[in-house]
């Protein structure tokens, strides 16, 4: 099931609001019964008590009207012309109101949804909205993507919420599921991004979207362990994170070389002063090296492989290259465009 981000309230809520406020209705229009019930008879010529005024608020409101109780007096007609047939066209219009904005809503969710499966294309597919995931959703949103280019693949109802919460697009399922990819149109994706709980529900996934896709979308999978990491590339995935030796190679460093960890996080985290960047070779770049750039390259992507600046191809930029950079990352100078 495919849920789109809420721009306003819930039919569920819409309905509850419409309910108290016909019961706060009902109740004044008993209330004002019940305070002039001197000016009203009833057939069986007895006062009328707080339940006889309830009865009559809730038969008048609801246009049934028995005629079993009937205003007498001229405050009590006064009364009924001026509050009670008023707050009985009110009443209507909120039942009436209900009706129509729970059918709207569902209208409304059609249409964006058959919109949103002529449009999608070239889209980013996460499977699983856990700590990985959010984290990678951060970064492309912080690279600039939209948020209508990021499909969130997620069969905790939990954390689909906080996806659908968050203005994303989530889909109900297991990622491992053909059906639950295809309803997300993994075939049309630009990548998809697995960051699933386990390494094995990783490997069904890779193979499962690499068999819809035939290899032609890209595939980046997040391993707990490093000795799966193969298996996720012979399984399909083009590139592999190993969280777990990557957190332990952090871990070392700390010991070892605190100051380098500082530098990690400070590439990793965005907005804090510097960050990695890529971007392609401008003409007047070739043929020169890439020490002598500013700012400072730290690797070049030649025909998708990456090349050191310790390596002979490395010392000089061709065409076609991208290059590797550290940039500034502080707020102050990106609004100064460096």
């Amino acid at each position: 099931m495919i849920h789109f981000p809420r721009v306003r309230q819930s039919p569920l809520r819409a309905l509850g609001v419409r309910l108290l406020a016909a019961v706060a209705l009902v109740l004044v229009v008993v209330l004002i019964v019940y305070v002039d019930r001197d000016g009203y008879r009833d057939i069986t010529e007895t006062p009328l008590t707080l339940l006889d005024s309830a009865y009559y608020a809730v038969v008048t409101l609801s246009t049934t009207g028995y005629g079993d109780i009937t205003p007498i007096s001229e405050s009590a007609r006064l009364v009924n012309v001026f509050v009670i047939t008023p707050a009985r066209v009110l009443f209507l219009i909120i039942l009436v109101g209900t009706t129509l904005e729970v059918l709207t809503e569902q209208y409304r969710t059609n249409l964006r949804l058959t919109r949103w499966r002529k449009k999608v294309k070239d889209h980013v597919i996460i499977c699983g909205y856990g700590t990985k995931g959010r984290s990678a959703v951060n970064v492309l949103l912080e690279d600039g993507l939209d948020k209508r280019k990021i499909v969130v693949v997620e069969k905790d109802p939990t954390a689909l919420r906080s996806a659908i919460a968050n203005g994303l697009v989530g889909i109900e399922g297991s990622a491992t599921r053909s059906a639950t990819l295809l309803e997300a149109h993994v075939k049309d994706a630009k990548s998809v991004i697995i960051a699933t709980h386990s390494d094995d529900a990783a490997v069904l996934v890779t193979l499962t979207v690499r068999q819809l896709t035939a290899g032609k979308v890209r595939i980046i999978a997040a391993a707990r362990e490093a000795e799966n990491a193969p298996l996720l590339r012979q399984s399909g995935a083009h590139h592999v994170i190993v969280s777990a030796s990557t957190a332990g190679r952090l871990l070392g460093l700390s010991t070892s070389a605190p100051p380098l960890i500082e530098v990690v996080e400070d590439l990793l985290t965005p907005g804090q002063g510097m960050a990695l960047a890529i971007r392609s070779a401008e003409r007047r770049e070739v043929g020169s090296a890439p020490r002598d750039l500013e700012p400072l390259v730290i690797a070049l992507v030649r025909r998708g492989k990456v090349v050191s600046l310790a390596e002979p191809a490395g010392l000089t930029i061709e065409t076609g290259d991208m290059l590797v950079y550290v940039r500034d990352d502080r707020p102050s100078a990106l609004a100064e465009g460096r």
